[in-house]
């Protein structure tokens, strides 16, 4: 019977065990990182539902393909580089965009001011409307920047592209965002 995999071991050991077909070890990366996914393909995609989709695809994909990650310390990335393409082909995939469902949207505190809540909710709903403005694959280099706190490096391998394109991209989405949020400053 396959060992429990306990919170304290780093990533590489549970791939490594998951890979060795420790179940546990698995669900435990799937518990580390499907938030951080699902934050990522939800901003990306404006849709609980496709978000979630994406996620479980992206879950389901790495456990059959473990055995072909050829580093174990490499995962993580492999998971954003994944999630990142899948919400890309998504996106390409569908006319028109669809719409951010309030129902299921994130939202600020319960507990602020409601004069604050209010203009923190419309704040999120502006730079939402902004994001949406970026092309697919501005947004993802920025989410995963500035949301995700990737380096550029790992964007890169993300979005198979070069350092310098993304650095360009970024730079893009930051002026364009800047502009559209700039009533909000």
């Amino acid at each position: 019977m396959a060992k429990a995999a306990e919170p304290s071991l780093d990533d590489a050991t549970l791939v490594a065990r998951a890979r060795d077909g420790d179940i546990r070890a698995y669900e435990e990366l799937v518990r580390r990182y499907q938030g951080p996914m699902y934050r990522l393909a939800l901003r990306m995609l404006a849709s609980a539902g496709d978000a979630e989709d994406v996620v479980q695809d992206v879950f389901l994909t790495a456990w059959r393909r473990l055995p072909q990650l050829r580093q174990d310390a490499a995962f993580v990335g492999w998971l954003y580089r994944t999630t990142t393409n899948r919400c890309l082909n998504a996106i390409r995939a569908r006319r028109p965009v669809a719409d951010v469902d309030p129902d299921t949207t994130e939202t600020p505190r319960g507990d602020a001011r409601p004069e604050h809540a209010v203009e923190i909710s419309a704040q999120l709903a502006a730079l939402t409307e902004a994001l949406r403005t970026l092309t697919p694959e501005q947004r993802a280099c920025w989410l995963l920047r500035e949301v995700h706190g990737r380096t550029y490096e790992e964007i890169a391998a993300a979005v198979d592209g070069s350092t310098t394109a993304v650095r360009g991209r970024i730079a893009r989405a930051r002026a364009q965002l800047a502009e559209v949020m700039r009533p909000w400053q």
